[in-house]
Protein backbone atom coordinates (compact mmCIF):
# COMPACT_ATOMS: atom_id res chain seq x y z
CA UNK A 1 0.00 0.00 0.00
CA UNK A 2 1.20 3.61 -0.99
CA UNK A 3 -0.23 6.59 1.36
CA UNK A 4 -0.53 9.85 -0.44
CA UNK A 5 -0.82 13.15 1.49
CA UNK A 6 -1.20 16.37 -0.53
CA UNK A 7 -0.64 19.56 0.93
CA UNK A 8 -0.80 23.74 -0.43
CA UNK A 9 -3.79 24.18 -1.44
CA UNK A 10 -5.56 27.36 -0.48
CA UNK A 11 -6.94 30.55 -1.57
CA UNK A 12 -5.02 32.88 -3.85
CA UNK A 13 -6.02 35.44 -6.15
CA UNK A 14 -6.03 35.35 -10.21
CA UNK A 15 -2.59 35.55 -11.65
CA UNK A 16 -0.69 33.76 -8.30
CA UNK A 17 0.90 31.51 -7.70
CA UNK A 18 0.87 28.13 -5.67
CA UNK A 19 2.91 24.82 -4.87
CA UNK A 20 1.28 21.86 -3.92
CA UNK A 21 3.40 19.18 -2.36
CA UNK A 22 2.66 14.98 -2.20
CA UNK A 23 4.53 13.15 0.27
CA UNK A 24 4.32 9.02 -0.34
CA UNK A 25 4.40 6.38 2.67
CA UNK A 26 4.25 3.09 2.77
CA UNK A 27 5.61 0.31 0.05
CA UNK A 28 6.88 3.05 -2.36
CA UNK A 29 9.50 1.18 -4.23
CA UNK A 30 9.38 0.80 -7.87
CA UNK A 31 6.95 3.76 -8.74
CA UNK A 32 6.24 3.94 -12.48
CA UNK A 33 4.78 7.68 -12.53
CA UNK A 34 3.66 9.94 -10.33
CA UNK A 35 1.07 12.32 -11.23
CA UNK A 36 -1.71 15.51 -10.42
CA UNK A 37 -5.17 15.51 -11.37
CA UNK A 38 -7.83 17.27 -10.85
CA UNK A 39 -11.23 17.78 -10.12
CA UNK A 40 -13.83 21.24 -10.48
CA UNK A 41 -16.96 21.42 -9.13
CA UNK A 42 -18.98 19.91 -11.05
CA UNK A 43 -17.03 18.54 -13.58
CA UNK A 44 -14.78 15.11 -14.16
CA UNK A 45 -11.14 14.55 -12.93
CA UNK A 46 -9.12 15.43 -15.45
CA UNK A 47 -5.12 15.21 -15.67
CA UNK A 48 -2.82 17.92 -14.78
CA UNK A 49 0.43 16.73 -15.48
CA UNK A 50 2.33 13.41 -15.07
CA UNK A 51 5.88 12.59 -14.85
CA UNK A 52 7.67 8.84 -15.19
CA UNK A 53 10.01 7.18 -14.02
CA UNK A 54 12.39 8.15 -16.74
CA UNK A 55 11.20 12.13 -15.88
CA UNK A 56 9.25 12.61 -19.27
CA UNK A 57 6.27 15.17 -18.56
CA UNK A 58 3.05 15.57 -20.36
CA UNK A 59 0.77 18.78 -19.63
CA UNK A 60 -2.75 19.26 -20.32
CA UNK A 61 -2.88 21.78 -22.60
CA UNK A 62 -4.73 24.05 -20.36
CA UNK A 63 -2.09 24.60 -17.68
CA UNK A 64 1.16 24.30 -20.41
CA UNK A 65 3.48 27.37 -19.56
CA UNK A 66 2.11 27.93 -15.97
CA UNK A 67 2.32 24.70 -14.26
CA UNK A 68 5.52 22.53 -13.72
CA UNK A 69 5.52 19.02 -12.18
CA UNK A 70 9.05 17.89 -10.50
CA UNK A 71 10.09 15.34 -7.91
CA UNK A 72 12.56 13.82 -5.80
CA UNK A 73 14.86 11.10 -6.98
CA UNK A 74 13.17 8.96 -4.78
CA UNK A 75 9.82 9.04 -6.16
CA UNK A 76 8.64 10.00 -2.75
CA UNK A 77 7.58 13.10 -3.24
CA UNK A 78 5.87 14.91 -6.15
CA UNK A 79 5.27 18.62 -6.39
CA UNK A 80 2.98 20.96 -8.38
CA UNK A 81 4.26 24.65 -9.20
CA UNK A 82 1.15 26.97 -9.84
CA UNK A 83 2.02 30.28 -11.33
CA UNK A 84 -0.75 32.60 -13.55
CA UNK A 85 -3.58 30.91 -11.41
CA UNK A 86 -6.87 31.95 -13.19
CA UNK A 87 -10.58 31.35 -11.39
CA UNK A 88 -11.07 27.90 -14.40
CA UNK A 89 -7.94 26.47 -12.11
CA UNK A 90 -10.33 26.05 -9.08
CA UNK A 91 -10.71 22.20 -8.02
CA UNK A 92 -9.54 20.03 -5.82
CA UNK A 93 -6.02 18.63 -7.04
CA UNK A 94 -5.21 14.67 -6.58
CA UNK A 95 -1.86 13.44 -6.09
CA UNK A 96 -1.61 9.91 -7.92
CA UNK A 97 1.14 7.57 -7.92
CA UNK A 98 1.15 4.33 -10.45
CA UNK A 99 2.98 0.93 -9.87
CA UNK A 100 2.44 -0.86 -12.78
CA UNK A 101 4.41 -3.88 -11.95
CA UNK A 102 1.96 -4.28 -8.93
CA UNK A 103 -1.35 -2.87 -10.70
CA UNK A 104 -1.12 -0.08 -7.86
CA UNK A 105 -3.02 3.12 -8.50
CA UNK A 106 -3.17 5.36 -5.75
CA UNK A 107 -4.40 8.86 -4.65
CA UNK A 108 -4.40 10.86 -2.37
CA UNK A 109 -7.40 13.35 -0.31
CA UNK A 110 -6.82 16.17 -2.43
CA UNK A 111 -6.25 19.53 -1.74
CA UNK A 112 -8.45 22.67 -2.62
CA UNK A 113 -6.88 25.40 -4.81
CA UNK A 114 -9.67 28.11 -5.08
CA UNK A 115 -8.44 31.26 -7.24
CA UNK A 116 -10.96 33.97 -6.98
CA UNK A 117 -10.49 37.79 -5.76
Amino acid sequence: QVELVESGGGLVQPGGSLKLSCVASGSTGAINAMAWYRQPPGKERELVAIMDAGRTVRYADSVKGRFTISRDKTHTKVYLQMNNLEPEDTAVYYCNVRQTWRGGDYWGQGTQVTVSS
